[in-house]
């Protein structure tokens, strides 16, 4: 039959054209047309019962481009296409048979060449492989992809004693390999959008045990007191700057502008990387307060001459490489020694917030100095030690209305700026 259904002779069968790889095949009784193709290194041949028609060289031409396209992407399956094939012993041991463990050393792989090539930080890798080897991997793992359903993703989610967002920074890697599979076409849907995330959270997920819990003035001072040398130089400046610990391991003595009183904050140093700073409100210039401008004079006499780092380890006499390398040999020894109660070293940059907002510097100004984009951090994390005259006596106004005028906003703003 032609493309409109009806029969043809041999004589028709040879005025038609086929592309390269697909043969016209003409039997005793019957025709087929015959698809050539390699897979893995073999030379391929199958026949399919049809007969000589355009339509059904044009199909065959279709299939042939779709086998082709499976191959290269290596998800062919020689028994799906012709399940009736000898040669499917042939390639039984070729099968795909990706595992989750499989798709996500992929994925580490993958992105360890994005940290050589400077593509991403050395904290989001280190991320990614701690998730993927201490959660994903022993619970996910040993699975094919193709069996990976809903329900075990489900039932690892409510057993799950973490914050919401920990639970999706753990699942992103995963997600982002299923979404691979998916387009590779191993799996014909990402179990993960099946899976109403917010529900099972809600019910099985706690808020972060994570405080806010400055030293006050007395410990400070016992803190102070029991260190010495360049470990007291680090910690009185980090309790009087507000820096991130990153940003203070990574700060140079080009940063420091003595004759103005002020620091340029530029980078930061995680996981024994230089990179920029968190953000790009995170490059700023910050005021040097008494208490953190001497603490840099004495810090003179032991880096200064180096000319780059300012804090290093009194241990290596070498710059701090890691938080942990601070809080391991230096800070947890000095609260024991002091009697403090344990907080980890960042909340001296709370302490330094928490400080000045008692005291009643201006939230915007401070917002700056802390470097974040806006005030709503500040709001959020320190708004309880702003100052709230109106719970003694009602709000006292902090200037005289007595002769109240307009404020002429448009020139306010042009003298500030």
């Amino acid at each position: 039959m032609d493309n409109t259904g009806q029969p043809i002779n041999s004589k028709s069968t040879k005025k038609l054209k086929t592309s390269r790889g697909i043969m016209l095949r003409e039997h005793k009784h019957t025709q087929s047309i015959q698809i050539s193709f390699t897979y893995n290194g073999v030379r391929c041949r199958e026949s399919l019962n049809l007969q000589h028609t355009s339509a059904n060289i044009k199909y065959v031409e279709r299939l042939k481009a779709e086998i082709q396209n499976a191959i290269e992407r290596g998800t062919f399956d020689y028994s799906v296409y012709f399940p009736n094939s000898p040669k499917i012993k042939l390639f039984s041991k070729h099968q795909v048979q990706k595992t989750i463990a499989d798709l996500l050393n992929q994925f580490i792989t993958l992105y360890k060449n994005a940290l050589d090539n400077n593509k991403i930080s050395p904290s989001t890798f280190n991320s990614y492989k701690k998730v993927i080897n201490a959660h994903l991997m022993p619970s996910f793992g040993h699975l094919l992809v193709n069996e990976l359903e809903p329900t075990h993703l489900k039932d690892w989610i409510v057993t799950q004693n973490k914050t919401a967002k920990t639970v999706r920074n753990i699942l992103t890697p995963l997600r982002s390999v299923l979404d691979d599979a998916l387009n590779e076409g191993l799996i014909q849907s990402n179990p993960l959008d099946k899976i109403a995330l917010n529900k099972l959270l809600i019910k099985t997920t706690t808020k972060s045990t994570y405080e806010i819990d400055p030293f006050n003035s007395e410990e400070i001072k016992a803190i102070l007191a029991n260190c010495e040398g360049q470990g007291r130089n680090l910690i009185q400046f980090a309790f009087w700057s507000g820096l991130r610990t990153s940003e203070l391991i990574a700060l140079e003595w080009q940063d420091i502008d003595f004759v103005n009183n002020k620091i340029k904050v530029s980078r930061a140093v995680v996981e024994k990387t230089e990179k920029g700073t968190k953000t790009a409100a995170g490059t700023r210039e910050v005021m040097l307060w008494p208490l953190a401008l001497t603490a840099l004079q004495a810090q003179k006499e032991h880096t200064f001459i180096e000319g780059k780092r300012v804090f290093y380890n009194p241990r290596t006499k070498t710059p701090w490489e890691t938080d942990a390398q601070i809080r391991k040999t230096l800070w947890t020894h000095i609260l024991k020694k002091a009697g403090v109660r344990y907080r980890n070293p960042y909340q001296t940059r709370h302490t330094f917030a928490s400080t000045l907002l008692s005291r009643g510097e201006n939230i915007w100004w401070l917002s700056q100095q802390m470097g974040h984009v806006d005030v709503e951090m500040i709001m959020r994390n320190y708004g309880k030690w702003i100052p709230d005259s109106s719970k003694k006596n009602g709000y006292q106004p902090s200037g005289n209305y007595d002769d109240f005028t307009p404020i002429d906003t448009e020139m306010t703003l042009k003298k500030e700026a």
